[in-house]
């Protein structure tokens, strides 16, 4: 039981935190403005997110497996769409 509470917490505190990346994620993919956006930044998060993952997998906890899962899929999302915004606007400018 208390094992269930404690990955209960954790499965909160891991929709949270991917909860936050949807402003991001608006801001990229439906407004398409890509400024201030750090790249090394999502790079350096997404490292510490792996890492997590990692340790997540060898101590077996789902909640820190599924929420690191999505926040590197939002983390990875917006890089991709970084990417295409910069690539876009630089060839527009050729």
């Amino acid at each position: 039981m208390v094992g269930l509470f404690i990955e209960s917490i954790g499965i909160i505190a891991g929709t949270l935190g991917v909860l936050a990346w949807i402003p991001q994620l608006k801001e990229v993919w439906i407004m398409e403005k890509h400024e201030g956006i750090s790249l090394s930044t999502l790079h350096l998060i997404s490292t510490a997110l792996l890492l997590w993952l990692i340790y997540g997998l060898m101590i077996m906890s789902i909640a820190i497996i599924i929420s690191n899962l999505a926040a590197l899929a939002c983390i990875l999302s917006v890089i991709i769409g970084v990417i295409r915004l910069r690539e876009v606007e630089k060839d527009s400018q050729l």
